[in-house]
Order: C-alpha cells, then sequence, then structure tokens
C-alpha cells in the first residue's frame, strides 16, 4: 500500500507556486508541556465524581492519536517526550497524512510553571531536547535512515533590550546551522515582547515584530529559511502587510488563550482573509468541549466551507448530539473576547 503524501508538503508546495492560493494549513499545538507543567494536558471535561481534575498526559496523549487519524490536522505538534511515544514507539505517522512535528526550542517566556516569575524578564533562549532526540528518538540512536520526525518550531520573542535579543539571534543561528547539518526542518515562531515595558506604545508592537522578524530573514539564505511563520494576529493590517511582504513567505497565526468558541473560529477566518495559511491553535482546541468535533469546525472554516457564526451554532448543536454540555450558552459562546499576544499571558 502505497504511503499517503503528507498533506503539508503539498500545499506549502501549492502556496508558494501561486501565492494567491487558498490552501490552509491546520495545526494542533500539544506542546504545552514544554511550558506549564502538570496543568499542561488540561482538565476533565465533562467533570466526573472521584476523578482528578487534571485529566494527565495519558488522556491527553490519546486526544493526539484520535485527531491524527482524523485526517483532519496537516501538523501535530508535540514535545519531544510525547513523539517518542507517538512517531518513535508507535508510527502512528507512518500511515498518515500528518506530518509530526516537535517543539525545538523552550525559551524562558514559555516556563510558566505555578508561581514561576520567569516571563516577568526579557526572553531568553534555551533548547532542552536536541535534534538527533527528535529524529531519531534517542541521543544515543545512530543518524541513519529516515527520521521519523523532521520538523521543528522555533520560536524568538524579541523585547527592545539589546543583550537579551542579540542572544536570542545568536541563538537562533546556532540552531539554524545544526539544523541544516542535520537536515532538519523548522517553522519559525515570533511572539510579541513578554515584558510589560518594551520601551514603545502598544499600537506599535505589531509593526516592531514585523520589522524584526523580517530583518532576521534579510540574513539567512533562502535554502534555509522557515518552512512557514507562526505569529499572533495583530491586526488585518499587520497581517497584510507582513503576508504581502514576500511572495515566498508563507504566514501563520497562533492561537493564543482559550477565549470562546467564536474567539477561535472568527480568528481563524479572519486571518485567512487578510493573508495567513496556516492556523496553530493549541488551548483552543484542548478547552474545546469535543475536540475532535470542535477540529472538524476549523478545517470546514479554512476549507471556506462555512462561516464562523454558522460554525459555532452547528457545534453547539453537535455538543447536544453527543450529550455533552456546552461550558457557556450558545449567546455567550458567540462573543468575542481579547486575545493576548504572548505566551503566557491570559
Amino acid at each position: 500500500m502505497a504511503i499517503p503524501a503528507k498533506t503539508l508538503d503539498q500545499k506549502l508546495a501549492s502556496l508558494r507556486a501561486d501565492s494567491r492560493a487558498k490552501d490552509f494549513i491546520l495545526a494542533d499545538a500539544k506542546d504545552a508541556d514544554m511550558a506549564w507543567g502538570i496543568a499542561s494536558p488540561g482538565v476533565t471535561y465533562p467533570p466526573k465524581s472521584g476523578q482528578r481534575a487534571n485529566q494527565g498526559m495519558a488522556p491527553f496523549i490519546e486526544q493526539m492519536r484520535e485527531l491524527t487519524r482524523s485526517g483532519l490536522l496537516d501538523i501535530m505538534l508535540a514535545s519531544t517526550s510525547t513523539m517518542s511515544v507517538l512517531a518513535h514507539r508507535e508510527n502512528i505517522f507512518v500511515d498518515s497524512p500528518v506530518t509530526p512535528a516537535i517543539r525545538a526550542n523552550d525559551t524562558t517566556d514559555v516556563w510558566v510553571g505555578r508561581g514561576a516569575r520567569y516571563r516577568e524578564k526579557p526572553s531568553r533562549p534555551f533548547r532542552t531536547t536536541s535534534l538527533q532526540e527528535a529524529q531519531y528518538g534517542s541521543v544515543t540512536a545512530p543518524r541513519t535512515g529516515t527520521p521519523k520526525v523532521n520538523l521543528g518550531l522555533y520560536s524568538i520573542t524579541f523585547n527592545n533590550d539589546l543583550d537579551a535579543d542579540l542572544d536570542a539571534h545568536e541563538a537562533f543561528r546556532a540552531f539554524r546551522a545544526e539544523a541544516a547539518a542535520a537536515g532538519f526542518d523548522y517553522f519559525l515562531e515570533v511572539f510579541a515582547p513578554n515584558i510589560a515595558d518594551a520601551g514603545m506604545p502598544p499600537d506599535q508592537i505589531p509593526g516592531y515584530v514585523n520589522d524584526m522578524l523580517t530583518r532576521c530573514l534579510a540574513g539567512i539564505s533562502r535554502a534555509h529559511w522557515p518552512r512557514f511563520l507562526k505569529i499572533p494576529f495583530f491586526s488585518p493590517t499587520a497581517m497584510e502587510e507582513l503576508a504581502g511582504y514576500d511572495p515566498e513567505l508563507v504566514v501563520g497565526i497562533l492561537g493564543g488563550s482559550s477565549g470562546t468558541t467564536y474567539d477561535a473560529f472568527k480568528l481563524l477566518t479572519e486571518a485567512k482573509k487578510y493573508g495567513a495559511r496556516v492556523a496553530l491553535f493549541g488551548r483552543k482546541i484542548k478547552d474545546a468541549e469535543h475536540p475532535l468535533t470542535f477540529v472538524r469546525y476549523l478545517r470546514l472554516l479554512a476549507d471556506d466551507q462555512i462561516s464562523a457564526e454558522e460554525a459555532v451554532k452547528a457545534y453547539h448543536g453537535d455538543l447536544q448530539k453527543l450529550g455533552i454540555p456546552s461550558r457557556r450558552s450558545l449567546a455567550n459562546d458567540m462573543t468575542l473576547t481579547a486575545s493576548e499576544m504572548s505566551y503566557a499571558r491570559t
């Protein structure tokens, strides 16, 4: 039996051949254990008598299996620890159109365990994992054969702080050299400043992030550019500016905090309208009442099959059929709430 082609590769090829193409890449960001610790998998929903509130990693990983089997996603992003189970031990991506990916670095602004205060200071670069672990499942495994995981998310947070930002650039340069030597692909995530005072008014942050990102890419051969970008959806203007900057850049958005169902659905459709071609939603999927059904509507939205308003109503109808109580009334779930731009702020 032929191995299915990865939809990520197909869509990126289409988008690079024609920047006006409507292909849309959908990813589930299940790498929260690189940040939150025990709380990462989320709470058991609906709550069950006698069960602990936090569901633990086993149900969380089972959710990843279910979503991967559905074929609705293009990318499943997880920690190296989780991928050592799903990709290396279980081989679930071998016969799947879904591409596995790992978080390739964990900068200090995502160290957000209980009581942690690291995010109050400018982000500093750090990597727990190694590319050999990601690709072959162990730091001692021989580098032979086709890597089972060959895509990673690399994250940078610029804070308008010379020392911190210089360190971030130098760490990124070292990562790119290692990735190129290993034949490892990456996509690049850039957050808004994680500190309260970045030396500029809030309305300058979108332009600052766009400029720092494109300035950074200018020093990189296109052979080693990220496969795509991931940034906050600051505004239609900021998205159009970045998406229109270079036809070889494929721009994506991050999901931010959980919010309402309408927050998630409207964010995807608005971002696509103004040039985004990728969405990586983590907490929005994890905290949904029924993640598989939630992702099914994300796919319909990404493929222009339904409006955000229709999707919220249909999602609530499906929850009723499944016998799952919604977290909010339909009216409350149809509202837009503020979405933060840095990783940890909620």
